[in-house]
């Protein structure tokens, strides 16, 4: 019967490692396979990613522009009319959004913009809210506190 305590793999399917520089009787001594002398012969040679035998390489022949800002803060943008899912006077924060899928929990920041039309009064709780999105939603009756 075949189990896990009498497994083995197929004849011959498993090669042992080839040890190079142990001497001349197994084929692979002295030089260890690379040749005489020369660029390759030596520690340490080999062509580095990126190397095009002298030309320049295309890392540095594209033109460079512009600068990208290590620290900057993505926000995810959700419209009013999103909003309208909620019910009424309910709390509209970071989990409520992410529970209702409207971002995704690993976004930074999250930002209102006011396209569309809300029909029912929130109390919105984000990071930012655009000025037509806080007109909106206090002139359907809710409230807006932003953290920046």
């Amino acid at each position: 019967m075949l189990n896990l305590s009498n497994l083995s793999p197929h004849p011959g399917s498993r090669k042992p490692k080839k040890r190079v520089g142990r001497g001349p009787g197994t084929g692979h001594g002295k030089t260890s396979g690379r040749g005489h002398k020369g660029y390759k012969a030596r520690s340490g040679s080999g062509i580095k990613p990126g190397f095009e035998g002298g030309q320049m390489p295309l890392q540095r022949r594209i033109p460079k522009r512009g600068f990208r800002n290590p620290f900057r803060k993505v926000y995810a943008v959700v419209n009013v009319q999103d909003l309208n899912r909620f019910e009424a006077n309910a709390q509209v924060d970071r989990a409520a959004l992410v529970a209702a899928g409207l971002v995704s929990a690993k976004e930074q920041g999250i930002k209102i913009l006011g396209d569309g039309e809300l029909t029912v009064a929130l109390q919105v709780s984000v990071d930012k809210v655009s000025d037509s999105a806080r007109s909106k939603i206090e002139a359907a009756g809710g409230s807006v506190t932003a953290a920046a």
